[in-house]
């Protein structure tokens, strides 16, 4: 089998053909850097890291560009009302961006493009479609034509006699309907020279512009949330297509983070900051909250659901680690193919990590047989899993088991065990006095043992 994605362009689920064989070409809307990030803005980067991830593990050389939106009116504004820069104001909220992206153990981009390095190209793309009769320059502006391009809305699925752009109407707009592709310079505002006049570019062309410089006319698959399908991925395939570009083959759409049912945004003063959500979880805990739901789906934001998740991974996390500390290392292995085949029906996390937690059982069965070559295969399956997820807890960027001796670990699982057997047999004689003081004395030596199911769980507790 071979991946399949949902295509919001057919509204059907379609077979993976990249462009390119053996490659995979991806654009992914990145941050308007107007203030810090929230988990609805970085949930977007954590789908599109795990499409990244599993057309690497099936073979894919991949190139994934995600846009930095640097000049935006929301900066602009929000710059002024700091009294700060607008470059400024923007470039350290990138830098936040970046460091969130960081912790969450996201791939780095091949590229992360600013939309003020690339006025070069917008110019060039403004130029064809003024020469093809797709867009006319008003008064320092210049405009898309919507009414000159036949296949507009068929994106969204919006009808063009009911377009709405939500932009402020100008006496340069001929019609209503059609959007800016440049906005003519106003006092105090950064602008860049164009044969129309000073200014600076709308938001739509950017990612345009940006794709066909890094990704060519053609490319694979564009992702973004599901708020951006209109007007922003509508107008960016009219302007593109427009202009004569085959522009994208897939079109995917993460669903939006929300809070009592509402879109989670700074505006409505409901936004769960990464710093502050850092403080209460561990990254990887964060990062299996956000990947966990299918991509689609919306997530709705509740302490409750967190906590439910972060016990969920430690249970995944506490298996690998007990083989590790038991047996020695485990080593990544193949991912299987019942989490393949999970991962290729539009990359269906929730059936992906179905398949992770039946393998820890399956694990805990081998280590309580006293199976240790069972049990460490299904760890080194698991892994294997994990890393398609960004999850491995073995991973350099999570683990911290490289700064502890091996043979020190070992002898220290079989101490454990053994308090484990005792206080198992404790429990079956009813003496619950003596299992809670078993389990307590490992607790005051920093080892923390949950119940769970799959029976006792042990893990170093962090410092």
């Amino acid at each position: 089998m071979s991946l399949r994605i949902y295509d919001t362009g057919t509204r059907t689920q379609r077979e993976f053909q990249p462009v390119r064989s053996g490659a995979a070409s991806i654009y992914v809307c990145g941050p308007t850097p107007q203030g810090p990030p929230h988990i609805g803005h970085v949930r977007g980067a954590l789908n599109y890291d795990v499409l990244g991830r599993w057309l690497s593990a099936t073979g894919h050389e991949v190139t994934l560009v995600r846009n930095v939106t640097d000049i935006d009116d929301k900066i602009l504004n929000k710059a002024a009302e700091n009294g700060a820069p607008w470059w400024h104001w923007a470039a350290t909220h990138e830098r936040a961006f970046d460091a969130a992206y960081t912790a969450l153990g996201c791939v780095p981009p091949s590229i992360a493009p600013r939309a003020t390095g690339h006025v070069t190209q917008m110019v060039e793309l403004m130029q064809r479609l003024i020469d093809r009769g797709h867009a006319y320059p008003a008064a320092g502006d210049v405009y898309f034509a919507v009414s000159s391009y036949p296949a507009y809305g068929e994106l969204s699925g919006q009808r063009p006699d009911e377009v709405q752009q939500g932009e402020a109407s100008a006496a340069g707009k001929r019609d209503p309907r059609d959007f800016t592709l440049w906005k003519g310079a106003k006092p105090g505002e950064p602008a860049w020279p164009t044969p129309w006049g000073p200014g600076r570019p709308g938001w739509h062309l950017e990612c345009s512009a940006m794709a066909l410089t890094y990704l060519g006319a053609e490319f694979d698959v564009h992702g973004g949330g599901q708020d951006l399908v209109f007007p922003h991925h509508e107008n960016e395939q009219a302007q593109s297509r427009a202009a004569g570009d085959p522009f994208v083959r897939y079109w995917m759409h993460n669903g939006i983070v929300g809070m009592a049912g509402e879109k989670m945004s700074k505006s409505l003063g409901n936004v769960v900051s990464i710093p502050e959500m850092l403080s209460r979880v561990r990254p990887q805990e964060l990062r299996y909250y956000l990947v966990g739901p299918h991509y689609r789906s919306e997530v709705q934001y509740s302490p409750e659901a967190l906590d439910e998740s972060v016990r969920a991974y430690r249970r995944i996390e506490s298996f690998v680690r007990q083989v590790a500390q038991r047996t020695g290392v485990v080593t990544v292995g193949q991912p299987g193919a019942e989490f393949a085949a999970a991962m290729d029906d539009d990359l269906g996390t929730p059936a992906a990590l179905a398949v992770v937690h039946n393998g820890v059982r399956a694990g805990h069965i081998a280590l309580d047989s006293g199976d240790e070559n069972a049990a460490r295969a299904a760890a080194g399956m698991i892994r294997a899993q994990l890393d398609v997820l960004g999850l491995d807890p073995l991973a350099p960027n999570w683990s911290t088991e490289s700064t502890v001796d091996t043979g020190a670990l070992r002898a220290l699982s079989t101490l454990v065990d053994d308090l484990l057997a005792e206080r198992a047999a404790a429990r079956a004689g009813r003496d619950f006095a003596r299992a809670d003081a078993i389990r307590d004395r490992l607790l005051a030596t920093g080892i923390a043992v949950e119940d769970t199911p799959d029976g006792p769980l042990w893990t170093l507790k962090e410092n």
